[in-house]
């Protein structure tokens, strides 16, 4: 498979940026893929329309007309394989994924996170780390398994935590980092740069041709 034809899948729910620095980093020529489909839980979600702008195709797939959760995750995994993906980003994706879809794809999906995992997993993590009085905190993208926010770690980036942060500045930064680490890790995946023992995520001496 060449890299121009690598399809990720990315799911949303909210603005989007983390898509945005996806698509960005694809435009720029950093990230060898293409996106294949955007899918969103949520009508109005932004990160929809911001995918309508550059070209890409995007699916909103309603809960409510779905009996259960397993039969929405089925669903969704049926829109992604039926578009031959390769890799399942979640973006801003605020729906726990069944273990039914997670074994479909399984070690092809990945996440961002707003903190140093495993410290701080779940929602309103910002605010826990100052509540908590950490001195840094940050982002990490790891791999989605069934455990909330519990995968193997693959890229962290570290940011300060300043005395005068509320959860919405400390966020706002972690946010830079979150745009830069997220695509860098896409393209190892595509590289098939990562060598993952247990849990553990290590990178491989040469990038094989």
């Amino acid at each position: 498979m060449t890299s121009s034809n690598y399809k990720i899948g990315v799911l949303v729910s909210g603005r989007g940026t983390n898509l945005q620095a996806i698509i960005d980093a694809i435009e720029n020529g950093e990230l060898k893929a293409r996106i294949a489909v955007v899918i969103s839980d949520k009508q109005d979600a932004p990160a929809l329309e911001r995918s309508r702008k550059h070209g890409i195709e995007a699916v909103w797939m309603n809960p409510k007309q779905f009996a259960s959760k397993k039969e929405y995750d089925l669903a969704l995994a049926l829109e992604l394989k039926n578009r031959q993906i390769d890799l399942v980003c979640l973006a801003g994706y605020m729906r726990i994924l069944s273990p039914e879809f997670i074994g479909i794809f399984s070690g092809k999906i990945i996440n961002i996170h707003p903190s140093l995992l495993p410290a701080f997993p779940g929602l309103n993590v910002q605010q826990k780390a100052i509540d908590y009085g950490v001195k840094f905190s940050g982002c990490t993208v790891h791999f989605v398994n069934e455990e909330v926010d519990g995968g193997a770690i693959i890229l962290q980036a570290v940011v300060p935590v300043h005395d005068s942060d509320d959860a919405q500045t400390l966020a706002d930064r972690i946010l830079v980092q979150e745009h830069l680490i997220y695509p860098k890790a896409i393209q190892m995946i595509i590289e098939n740069r990562l060598h993952i023992e247990n849990r553990k995520v290590t990178l491989k001496e040469s990038i094989p041709s």
